[in-house]
């Protein structure tokens, strides 16, 4: 996929008037895109749709509307984007209480290196992180970026209509979700 542009975004103005139907369509997007691994974990799979609609409502919160400051947006957030051979996800550990979630981001510490991805008989390591460390000696974050990537075998598979499957391997919480059909087809966009 390639890179978003200064081109590809809405102004301010523009925003503001499409705002409420580009949500719309970028939520019902990200349904196919959601998979929840047991209670307490989801991954986002991002493409250039979710991450234009993160820029946008970044530039709208801030009221960024220089060049400048547009490249700044687009420079963070361009890497969240799947260039053909990988699927970017973002990982949330969801906790509602906030004294639990304390305690289970204690508990999880090192999770963001126990997330893989399984398409037929072969494995996908997350590899978490990449802008700037977001963990540390005492907790896990509760977002994480991450990055799969798939061999060409994989892709094969994946296009065979094989299984796949998400899971954390994490010794304090071990889970894993099959994604389903529609999952599958959603997320093969992103090798295109």
């Amino acid at each position: 996929m390639k890179p978003l542009t200064h081109d590809d975004l809405f102004n301010l103005e523009t925003y503001a008037r499409e705002r409420t139907a580009f949500r719309s369509k970028v939520l019902a997007h990200k349904k196919q895109r959601t998979i929840h691994l047991g209670d307490h974990l989801t991954l986002l799979f991002e493409d250039r749709l979710t991450v234009q609609y993160q820029i946008q409502e970044m530039l709208r919160i801030e009221r960024i509307f220089e060049a400048a400051g547009i490249q700044d947006e687009l420079d963070a957030y361009n890497p969240l984007i799947p260039d053909g051979h990988n699927l970017k996800a973002t990982l949330l550990v969801e906790y509602e209480d906030e004294q639990q979630r304390r305690r289970e981001l204690q508990r999880l510490r090192g999770l963001e290196d126990h997330i893989e991805l399984q398409v037929g008989d072969e494995t996908a390591i997350a590899i978490a992180d990449e802008d700037m460390e977001r963990s540390n000696d005492d907790k896990t974050s509760a977002v994480h970026f991450l990055r799969f990537e798939l061999s060409p075998g994989m892709l094969a598979e994946w296009a065979r209509g094989g299984t796949v499957t998400l899971r954390s391997t994490h010794p304090a919480g071990r889970v894993s979700a099959a994604l389903s059909a529609e999952q599958c087809t959603a997320l093969a966009q992103d090798f295109n």
